[in-house]
């Protein structure tokens, strides 16, 4: 309703009423809607947002959404809500940003925030260094618990998570942690050290920003602290930020495996909705003309059996089954890759030993369906040659597809091609080339037969 409420305030351009609308919504309400809404409509939206309101929202935007609302603002706005985002979300807006714009607003902020932020971007792009914040509060082992909520309360505003608390020494080494609901249970005259995990789990500042999502994840914390190269602490990554990370991945490689090309803007989805008829294009049609290119050989094989197709023409009614099997099978492996690299669930430098399980996995699977399909060819035809020859060769193409799903895209890495762009077309190639000579072998050697 409140959807439809804000569409029709929009529309009629009532701005009173609009405003009155998003005063009493919820922020994250507010949210939801903001998603759906054309660029000009996010602008009069914003606009219209109370001060506190719009700068949760607009931490909460991809950086595309907020450049084009920063495009929309004084220089003077800018540079207030440039200076009120919390450190890391600060560095990953001006990473998109054209360099003379963030060089500006970069100066312009305050110099504790300039600080702040000058730290984070001196670290490598895609690294924990560069994803996290400062703002963490930092325990001393000989505190009170008393004296450690004190800190807590007064520092609580100021800091971006409080859920999660560490203890240092005097050179800011990480002596342990202690969640926040610990610390509100325990005791208050007793001692930090008595109540906190002397096991802190910790990342340094060159570990790539996947591996700490991935870590995140999996061990299910909130936030995880940030060590520089002499061990002392200097921040934490939290879990918001590893969620945005494992998402930006996972969807590259979901537009890439479609065969659109990634590129580096910074708001692909708008492009390829919003975007001209040439830059759509750009787009999607580079490895697309590799598929394109693979099609035509492939017809050209076809087209050396000829005098096969023509003596027994039942070889024809299976080509379908084995081309399709094959791509569905490979395009499982290619995305089965894909994803177990984004999640870390495949180790690179055991890749011969994921290669050959997906093979033997490939290979049980056609096998079983080499079986079904060869009793169907059999039946179907009466001859149990014809049966033979769609079976084994769909079991050898749907094995050589699983092989491909892994190989291709691991080898596109390697030479620093998109390998999850290129990987579709390039294994749909190989695999009906391979696919129409394994099978049309096959029918050489039981159909002979029938041929003369």
């Amino acid at each position: 309703m409140l959807n439809e409420k804000i569409l029709s305030c929009l529309k009629q351009k009532d701005t009173e009423t609009l405003k009155a609308l998003l005063a009493s919504a919820g922020v994250m309400e507010i949210l939801h809607i903001f998603h759906s809404l054309s660029a000009e409509e996010q602008v009069i939206v914003f606009r219209l947002l109370a001060k506190d309101d719009a700068l949760v929202i607009f931490e909460q935007l991809d950086t595309g959404e907020q450049q084009n609302l920063l495009r929309s603002f004084t220089d003077e706005r800018a540079i207030e809500f440039v200076n009120e985002l919390a450190p890391d979300d600060r560095v990953r807006l001006l990473d998109e940003l054209p360099a003379m714009v963030a060089k500006k607003l970069l100066n312009s902020l305050t110099p504790e925030e300039r600080k702040h932020t000058n730290v984070l971007m001196g670290y490598k792009p895609e690294t924990a260094g560069r994803i996290m914040t400062p703002e963490y509060i930092s325990l001393r082992r000989d505190m009170t618990v008393e004296q450690a909520l004190d800190k807590v309360r007064k520092q609580a505003k100021e800091k971006e998570t409080i859920y999660t608390l560490y203890v240092t020494d005097n050179s800011k080494k990480i002596e342990g942690a202690l969640s926040l609901k610990e610390l509100l249970v325990a005791d208050g005259s007793s001692k930090v050290e008595d109540i906190m995990s002397k096991k802190a789990i910790y990342v340094s500042t060159e570990t790539d920003q996947e591996e700490v999502a991935t870590l995140l994840k999996e061990l299910d914390l909130l936030a995880i602290p940030v060590v520089d190269k002499e061990e002392r602490l200097v921040g934490i990554v939290t879990i918001d930020d590893a969620v945005d990370i494992l998402e930006e991945e996972a969807t590259e490689d979901i537009l890439a495996s479609g065969g659109i090309f990634a590129g580096k803007e910074a708001n692909r989805s708008e492009t390829l909705i919003k975007g001209s008829l040439l830059s759509i294009l750009r787009v999607r049609m580079p490895f697309l003309i590799i598929a394109l290119v693979g099609g035509t050989l492939a017809a050209f094989v076809l087209g050396g059996f000829e005098e096969i197709l023509e003596a027994v023409v039942i070889v024809a009614f299976f080509i379908p089954l084995i081309m399709d099997m094959g791509g569905s099978v490979g395009t499982q492996s290619s995305t089965a890759f894909a994803r177990g690299v984004v999640l870390g669930h495949v180790n690179t430098e055991q890749f011969a030993r994921h290669l050959l399980k997906e093979v033997g996995v490939g290979l049980c699977i056609g096998v079983i369906s080499g079986i079904v399909s060869g009793a169907i060819a059999t039946i179907w035809q009466g001859d149990v040659m014809v049966g033979l020859a769609v079976g084994i060769s769909l079991a050898l193409t749907v094995a050589l597809a699983a092989a491909l799903g892994f190989l291709v895209p691991f080898v596109l890495m390697k030479l620093n091609a998109d390998q999850a762009a290129g990987a579709a077309p390039i294994i749909t190639t190989i695999k009906d080339i391979s696919g129409l000579l394994i099978y049309f072998t096959f029918v050489s050697i039981f159909l002979a037969h029938l041929m003369y």
